[in-house]
């Protein structure tokens, strides 16, 4: 028997917010309502005339986002083990999270990116640096073999160790299209099947197994998972006004060894740091051979699976009802923390981080190009006529209403 379950989508709880972090970024938004929200309203990103060349033609984007707080748990893993590589996951992390946010427009190729990082001098070196900008190279080389081609243009290193207790890095990214290729989300309808494309596993152009985690909710992640250990032996991991029940109440370290079927034997810090998976390489083709039929692209980040939400034309049903079952490490998050049904969702991806809403026609086509790169894919939902904004998951027989 079904159950259905409402919650708000916007409202705050839980762990979450007790840790002064937002799924949803309330606070964030309404700073921000009164500016220019660009050309297309429901656009992924926002996009603006051509500036730069003056076309009428043509966009011009410009977008910014960051690895988050993942940054410390690479720093935890290098302290602990001296593996210092591990801070180029952390370079891929903040190029993924800003290029799969411009694929939702349609963008991907030509591409410019500077980078932007925050160090406090005392705690991270050198050598770090050197991983995180080589590491950005090295990441773009990848990518060019997949036809996405990002102009790496420099950026800021700052020293700012009375701002930052770590490091933070982020990256800005810019480009300018032609407006008969860009995505709005306008076309989303009633009608529309959604595709979900796996976070986890292994994709063909990925050098080892993916946990799925991405770059949002690593704060939760983190202090869920990880034990009182680091709160004693690395208080610069944390801010020191937090209430020690939401401070590390986790089980595990970072080298403690789990078994995945498919994967053997593995770090639970590695599952936690596991590099952001970039779809460029999926939706270049997907952008060539299917533009006309891709009515809209959500990126299932900041906010998880009730993202789509903001990205609605119009009033209309969103039900998920196949989702993927949640990859290992949100299992393992969710047994740490006791997070509930709707904070899990809201936060994390639970197992598709890309997400297209299309015909049924196209859908399998999209889901045979996908399975040819190792990303598992399936129709994970559709659409409905209804006289509001509303979301349905079903998860685990119930029928989660947002």
């Amino acid at each position: 028997m079904n159950h259905a379950i409402k919650y708000s989508p916007v409202a705050e709880g839980g762990l979450y917010s007790k840790r002064g972090v937002s799924a949803q970024k309330e606070e964030v938004h309404a700073a921000i309502k009164n500016l220019d929200q660009g050309l297309y309203a429901n656009a992924f990103c926002k996009m603006y005339p051509d500036f730069i060349g003056g076309d009428s033609d043509f966009i011009n984007i410009m977008h910014a986002d960051g690895a988050g707080t993942k940054s410390i748990l690479a720093y935890l893993y290098w302290k602990e083990t001296g593996d210092v590589s591990v801070w180029k996951g952390i370079a891929q992390d903040a190029v993924a999270m800003n290029l799969d946010d411009l694929l939702c427009v349609g963008v991907c190729d030509n591409i410019l990116f500077s980078s932007t990082i925050d160090r406090n001098k005392k705690l991270i070196p050198g050598e770090v640096l050197e991983q995180v900008i080589n590491g950005t190279q090295e990441f773009f080389d990848t990518l060019k073999n997949h036809g996405t081609h990002i102009h790496f243009l420099g950026g800021e290193t700052a020293d700012v160790g009375d701002v930052v207790r770590t490091i933070a890095v982020n990256g800005t990214m810019t480009a300018r299209w032609p407006k008969n290729r860009i995505i709005t989300n306008n076309n989303i309808k009633p009608g529309n099947v959604i595709v979900g494309f796996a976070s986890a596993g292994r994709a063909a152009y990925e050098q080892s197994y993916n946990s799925g985690l991405g770059s949002n909710g690593l704060t939760s992640a983190r202090h869920d998972v990880l034990s009182k250990y680091y709160a004693e032996k690395y208080p610069e991991t944390f801010e020191a006004s937090l209430s020690d029940d939401v401070v590390y109440i986790g089980k595990n370290k970072m080298t403690d060894e789990v078994e995945l079927e498919g994967v053997g034997i593995t770090h639970i810090g590695k599952l936690l740091l596991s590099p952001t998976r970039t779809y460029a390489p999926l939706m270049s083709i997907l952008l060539k051979e299917f533009f006309e039929s891709i009515d809209g692209v959500i990126h299932c980040s900041g906010g998880g699976q009730t993202k789509c939400m903001k990205y609605l034309p119009a009033p209309m049903r969103v039900v998920k009802n196949n989702l993927f079952e949640p990859p290992f490490i949100f299992k393992l998050i969710q047994q740490n923390s006791g997070a509930d049904l709707r904070e899990m969702y809201q936060v994390f991806n639970m197992g598709h981080r890309l997400e297209i809403f299309t015909t049924e026609a196209t859908a399998l086509d999209m889901i045979t190009v996908a399975n040819d790169l190792q990303i598992e894919a399936k129709i994970i939902g559709h659409v409905e006529t209804s006289g509001k904004k509303e979301l349905a998951l079903t998860i685990n027989g119930n029928e989660v209403l947002y």
